[in-house]
């Protein structure tokens, strides 16, 4: 598709420009790889590179105009310079631009939030799915446009990846779409120039200190979200959550909160809870769903109060919870022939594994043990890796210490730095096997009839990274496998 440059300039504050904007663009990108004939090149400084260094390489490729924060030492006169203060925001309003400001043709929410955030957005493409709208989706796990599959490489892709799928999901005919919104992607500026109907915060804890460095900070990139939200939009706000407050201080949204445990303008209570779901009671209407905690009854009421903020029926939506199922990963549980339960959850922060736990020592009859498998992600917030160990002992029988996915660190290192979290007392009850299938059999192995087995960390994920490479792997497999297998015999 052709787009004229001087339309697109229209949508950002430039500082300078040096040549022609009576250009026609092919495409645009802040890959200089991926340049192609008569594209626009944006440079872009990242964490690991700057796209200022690779100017040279893109026009050489083909690229015809250039958005830069600072002048090359040289300037081919057959090429158009823009210079702009933040070429991470100019990229991504460009981006909108070219594909048509696809975000303004349905109405799109987006959540931002510690944990959460998959299981709502799923659950929100599914309702209205089954509401009779089409809709789109991006999520950690996949991405839709309708009930077509589109893989997903990261939380929320770079902002041509974002605005391409988003016109092909305006193209489609989609009357709404779903989003995740991490806080790389906030501070990176990937949502800048999307139009956003409105806005969810699950809740914020610990997480991403690696690249945020303080809690603040992490803080602060998600209230950006809410900061940026246009008037006539709404911020629907975790009243659970203290930090939720926060977030809306400067927006220009209307703000509505939904709670479990606080007072809010949505309400949900927990009245049953058991491995098969739980019953509760929303807006003062009891339904049955095939969910089981408190942060899954949180998440049903998002979903809930978001459909009601769009505008749809009440009767309607509980109808369609009620026959919705859980998301990949997240609260996934089995059982074995001997009476084993197994729950593979994609908790990853100390927070999550608190409410996983919880949720299982609140359901558990008696004197079943509960066997938590865990690891941490290499390459990631150390932080956290010894509250993690700590927590998942605290309320765990017995806890097995494995490799995640190690990426480039040593997998023994990383379950080192999760046992400086344990007190002699813990470390009595804890296993260390690095070899994550191996864990996965030694939990099998000790379990008794009735007793859960906790394997956390991973959820949807079919694959560890160890040293750069991706092996398949799933604990959900894994645990399919091992529990058809006679007590006792070996693999």
């Amino acid at each position: 598709m052709k787009v004229k440059l001087a339309d697109i300039l229209k949508d950002i504050r430039t500082e300078q420009v040096q040549g022609s904007i009576n250009l026609d663009l092919s495409g645009l990108t802040f890959d200089s790889r991926k340049v192609l004939p008569d594209f626009l090149f944006i440079a872009v400084k990242g964490t690991l590179s700057d796209g200022h260094d690779y100017v040279d390489n893109a026009i050489s490729a083909g690229a015809v105009a250039v958005v830069c924060e600072k002048w090359p030492l040289q300037l081919s006169a057959e090429v158009t310079y823009i210079r702009v203060a933040d070429s991470a925001k100019a990229l991504a309003e460009l981006a909108s631009s070219y594909y048509g400001h696809p975000s303004r043709k349905f109405r799109l929410v987006g959540i931002t939030g510690t944990n959460g955030k998959t299981t709502t957005i799923t659950l929100l493409h599914r309702l209205f799915t089954l509401l009779g709208y089409k809709s789109g989706c991006f999520t950690t796990i996949r991405n839709y446009i309708g009930n077509e599959t589109v893989e997903a490489t990261h939380t929320t892709p770079d902002p041509v990846q974002l605005n391409r799928i988003m016109k092909d999901m305006a193209d489609a005919g989609c009357q709404y779409a779903f989003m995740e919104v991490s806080s790389h992607s906030l501070v990176q500026q990937r949502v800048a120039g999307l139009y956003f109907a409105g806005g969810i915060f699950s809740n914020i804890t610990h997480d991403h200190l690696d690249y945020h460095k303080t809690f603040d900070e992490y803080l602060r990139a998600k209230k950006l979200f809410f900061d940026n939200m246009p008037a006539g939009s709404f911020s629907l706000i975790n009243a659970d959550d203290r930090n939720g407050r926060v977030m809306i201080q400067n927006t220009k949204s209307a703000v509505s909160y939904f709670g479990v445990r606080s007072m809010a303008d949505f309400k949900c209570r927990i009245i049953e809870s058991h491995f098969n779901g739980m019953l509760l009671n929303i807006d003062h209407v009891e339904i049955w769903t095939r969910f089981i905690g408190e942060f899954n009854a949180s998440n049903l009421l998002a979903v809930y109060a978001c459909a009601r903020l769009l505008g749809q029926d009440k009767e309607e939506i509980l109808r369609v919870l009620s026959t919705l199922d859980t998301v990949e990963g997240r609260f996934q549980y089995l059982q074995s022939d001997k009476g084993v339960t197994a729950v593979v959850d994609y908790a990853h922060t100390p927070d999550a594994i608190l409410n996983v736990l919880r949720t299982i020592n609140q359901i558990r009859k008696g004197d079943e043990q509960v066997i938590t498998v865990i690891g941490a992600g290499g390459n990631r917030d150390k932080t956290k890796r010894p509250v993690m160990a700590k927590v998942a002992a605290e309320m765990s029988d017995l806890l097995i210490l494995t490799a995640d996915n190690p990426r480039n660190e040593d997998p023994v290192e990383i379950i080192n730095d999760m046992k400086a979290g344990l007190d002699s007392k813990m470390l009595e009850k804890t296993i260390i096997q690095p070899d994550r299938r191996d864990a996965l059999k030694t939990a099998c192995l000790l379990a008794q009839k009735g007793d859960i087995i906790l394997v956390a960390g991973k959820g949807h994920e079919t694959y560890q990274e160890i040293k750069g490479i991706k092996h398949h792997f799933s604990d959900f497999e894994e645990l399919a496998s091992l529990f058809h297998l006679q007590p006792n015999t070996p693999n």
